[in-house]
């Protein structure tokens, strides 16, 4: 019997927040801007397009402690801290106004989302115990799309239609020319999985990273 699959959330930063229990759904979708003009004394005036925005992705968590009898305000703490400013990353200043709360991008299997942020985070205790702690937990979630991202398909009219590729989770021990040789049989275009990935050291590799693998042009 093959190993169920746990979702999990890549923090920027290298942290992971896994999921207790997987969700039943994943919703996503896209909306674009389209305006229009009334004039006075004019019919229904026609549509202009206005651009598109980003995509937004929302999924329900649960979380139960009970067997532990320790608090739930562990996961779902962890989670609300997503919607907190962490000055030291990529970018951004201390003290600046460009500091921001950290990307997220959900990974479940062969799903993986685009780069996103918490845009709103819902908590329902459900189960408490004969003290008053909390074991049961029903988080809400729903995520905004950070940057542009072809995890889903194309975004920008005028970006066409993308070559497929893939995608691969980092084992221990693996390096970008074992890896590349896997999927090219080539060792020595390790450096197309470099510059695909921003890597910027191809020998420290994390273990559970997960690389864009772009296919090769025919």
């Amino acid at each position: 019997m093959a190993e169920l699959e746990k979702a999990f959330l890549e923090i920027e930063g290298g942290e992971r927040i896994p999921c207790l229990y997987n969700p039943e759904t994943v919703s996503m979708g896209r909306r674009n801007s389209w305006v229009s003009t009334p004039m006075p004394g004019k019919g229904v005036p026609s549509l202009r397009y206005a651009g598109a925005n980003g995509g937004w992705l929302r999924l329900d968590l649960e979380f139960d402690t009970t067997a532990q009898g320790v608090s739930v305000t562990r996961h779902t703490g962890r989670l609300l801290g997503l919607m907190d400013i962490k000055p030291d990353l990529p970018g951004t200043d201390a003290g600046s106004n460009n500091a921001r709360p950290p990307t997220v991008t959900l990974h479940w299997g062969d799903l993986h989302s685009f780069k996103s942020v918490v845009s709103d985070l819902q908590v329902s205790f459900t189960y408490f115990s004969s003290t008053g702690v909390p074991l049961r937990a029903t988080v809400r979630l729903e995520l905004q799309q950070y940057e542009e991202s072809r995890a889903f398909g194309p975004q920008n009219p005028t970006s066409g239609t993308p070559r497929p590729g893939r995608t691969h989770r980092v084992q221990p021990g693996e390096t970008l020319d074992r890896i590349s040789a896997r999927y090219y049989g080539d060792s020595t275009r390790w450096r197309m999985l470099a510059a695909a990935n921003a890597v910027e050291d191809p020998l420290a590799l994390r273990p559970g990273t997960v690389l864009s693998v772009p296919r090769l042009e025919s």
